[in-house]
């Protein structure tokens, strides 16, 4: 299975590790799919805006609701979330040769949201790295019955995790 997945430690790192990796992904002329995030920094009062790009040229959707100021609940918009699985579930129809999926998190962890992408490239071979929080990792490693590969979040690990996976799908033919 040539599945991995990555933690930064710091807050949006893991979204900058996994733009820059699909950047050098797409200009190595593979086909991806999925979704990479882009948070908008609204100053030092007010929470970023999310939005995630599917994968490879989009559309850019906002996943993040604004609750106003102090409110404390989950500002995610799971209809935008479930219009972007969407997207990226119809762009792995078209074939793939990687996914990359932004964010195993709270609905990945309870069934929804992009489990059913993971699951279908998985079924087909294609290699998926998944960003994922500490609170997710075991939802995560249940989901896919063991324990998941875990990259060091840095570019050169990311890449050579490819690099291995192609090399892999290589042997194989």
């Amino acid at each position: 299975m040539r599945i991995a997945c990555v933690m930064a430690e710091g807050r949006g790192d893991t979204d900058l590790l996994l733009h820059g990796f699909a950047d050098r992904a797409a200009a190595r002329g593979l086909r991806l799919c999925g979704t990479v995030q882009v948070n908008t920094d609204c100053g030092p009062d007010r929470a970023c805006d999310m939005d995630v790009r599917v994968l490879p040229d989009g559309p850019v959707i906002r996943i993040s609701q604004s609750l106003g100021t102090g409110a404390r609940g989950c500002r995610l918009d799971p209809e935008a979330l479930e219009r972007a699985v969407a997207a990226a579930e119809a762009r792995l129809s078209e074939g793939a040769d990687l996914v990359i999926v932004n964010k195993f998190g709270k609905h990945e962890a309870d069934g929804r949201g992009f489990r059913a992408l993971i699951a279908e490239a998985v079924a087909r071979g294609v290699p998926v790295l998944v960003g994922v929080n500490p609170l997710n990792a075991p939802r995560l490693a249940e989901f896919l019955g063991g324990e998941v590969m875990r990259l060091v979040p840095t570019p050169e690990a990311l890449d050579a995790w490819l690099e291995e996976c192609a090399a892999g799908a290589r042997r194989a033919m």
